[in-house]
């Protein structure tokens, strides 16, 4: 016969197992960060891109790091696919993040982060924010 758990037994199992499960949802949204940028690095980047708009809601959930890694990859995923003004708005969260933390983006991923965001700043201060929506000129090689 089987003991019937007092009420303050119950509880004290639930507090027991409560962060484990919040520690497994993050995990979660951690395998989901890491596949994306897997998929960044192999360039697969539509591929790259739903995994992380599927991600996004619970960016949140992850730490300060992982989410200027999101921010980086987001940026420079939309950036390679041609989607500029959400290029320029994720890169310049994934700015943020470094500029609050000095250190929280890899050196590499800085520079190229900089330099992307560069550019589209030039563009919207060149030629206004409407530009971004316009997909970027590639040079005819038709011609000669």
């Amino acid at each position: 016969m089987r003991k019937a758990l007092r009420p303050t037994s119950l509880l004290l199992a639930l507090v027991a197992v409560a962060p484990l499960t919040a520690l497994a949802g993050c995990t979660t949204y951690r395998d989901q960060l890491v596949r994306g940028q897997q998929s960044f690095e192999q360039n697969r980047h539509e591929q790259t891109l739903g995994q992380l708009r599927t991600l996004e809601p619970d960016v949140t959930r992850l730490s300060t790091p992982e989410q200027a890694q999101y921010a980086y990859l987001r940026g420079m995923t939309d950036y390679r696919i041609g989607h500029r003004a959400d290029a320029r708005h994720w890169l310049a969260i994934a700015r943020t993040y470094d500029e609050t933390s000095p250190g929280i983006l890899p050196t590499d991923w800085k520079a190229r982060m900089t330099e992307a965001l560069d550019e589209l700043n030039g563009v919207v201060y060149t030629d206004g924010l409407a530009e971004l929506a316009k997909p970027k000129a590639t040079p005819d090689t038709t011609r000669k």
